[in-house]
């Protein structure tokens, strides 16, 4: 099993690394609690995030929740656990009870969204979040404010025309926004070969005039370095950054999709050697700061969580039925 970068030399420091591979396992978990609801017929749809929490967990833990933005696409659980949604907020979305934070039950799941945590909403058409953080990012620069805008999508996504018009526009104008592919390999199922002709998705940041950057999306801390470097970069004023993140999409497509007409299960297996929660674990054991013991612990509190979250929002309130076409026609009034 592959090493990861030091965290140390990279200034992240042991309480930090270890809340990140807790976000990780948290964001695991419950995806996989999430996966059994589904089978047994309790909820409706499942999009994952496994095999990409350690790209998203090094990526948030470079950004400064509650004050940048995320305009984040569906797979990233990991990602808005860390900018402070809980295993409850997502099981009341994928129960679409009322009180769930992304959108009070109206969307699917993997539809985050949260105001008061800057997180943006997203839309099932892929690539509509990245030119609403390219505004985002627009709006801080003409304010004057330090934040940072940060968009992340799969490398399907790259080849849509709303990123390379907010890459365009942001490249114009220097705005301080941050793309960030979760490349995992297969477009649903198409695979790579046939969606990119460059080798590359991070090489298409020059056609824009900003760098392009490509890591081991497997190595969190790698990918809390190259992100820290380009958030760095956007609050100084010098612009863009595209990051790839080289990744692997560890089960099927969605709840709906059987992955084993485009891909063997030899090809998964040996994927899932280089899985990032498990190198993160292995990383952490070398290094001291893990033991058998206590990883037991940690699994132990976060199931409690995810089953007392799990208990709450199957029995939590639907929305009311009277709310039905409220936010789709106008109001008399209103």
């Amino acid at each position: 099993m592959a090493t990861l970068t030091n965290h140390r030399e990279v200034g992240l420091s042991d309480e930090q690394v270890l809340l990140m591979y807790e976000k990780m396992l948290t964001a695991r978990m419950l995806d996989e609690r999430l996966w059994l609801l589904n089978r047994a017929g309790k909820i409706p749809f499942v999009i994952s995030c496994q095999g990409q929490e350690g790209a998203q967990a090094g990526a948030g833990f470079a950004l400064r929740p509650g004050v940048d933005f995320i305009a984040p696409y569906y797979r990233d659980l990991c990602l808005v656990l860390i900018f402070g949604h809980t295993p409850q907020d997502e099981l009341l979305a994928a129960f679409a009870k009322a009180g769930d934070p992304n959108s009070g039950g109206r969307q699917m799941p993997g539809h985050y969204g949260d105001h008061k945590l800057n997180i943006f909403t997203g839309s099932s058409p892929v690539g509509t979040q990245i030119p609403h953080a390219v505004g985002a990012a627009l709006a801080a620069k003409m304010r004057g404010h330090d934040q940072v805008a940060f968009t992340s999508f799969g490398e399907g996504t790259s080849n849509q025309g709303d990123f390379h018009e907010a890459a365009n526009f942001a490249g114009v104008h220097r705005l301080p926004v941050i793309f960030f592919c979760e490349n995992n390999q297969y477009a649903i199922s198409v695979p790579l070969n046939r969606q990119v002709a460059c080798e590359n998705v991070a090489d298409r940041a020059g056609s824009y005039g900003f760098p392009g950057v490509t890591v081991d999306g497997m190595d969190p801390i790698a990918v809390y370095q190259v992100t820290k470097e380009a958030v760095e970069r956007a609050r100084k004023g010098e612009g863009p950054t595209l990051i790839e993140a080289k990744t692997y999409r560890l089960v099927p497509h969605s709840s709906d999709d059987d992955d084993r007409s485009y891909r063997t299960r030899e090809e998964v297996a040996k994927a899932k050697e280089g899985d990032s929660l498990e190198r993160m674990r292995s990383y952490l054991e070398e290094m001291g700061l893990l033991t058998a013991e206590q990883h037991e612990m940690l699994t132990e509190r976060i199931s409690k969580e995810i089953n007392a979250a799990t208990e709450y929002a199957e029995a939590a309130p639907a929305p009311e039925v009277s709310t039905l076409f409220a936010h789709i026609y106008a109001e008399e009034g209103k």
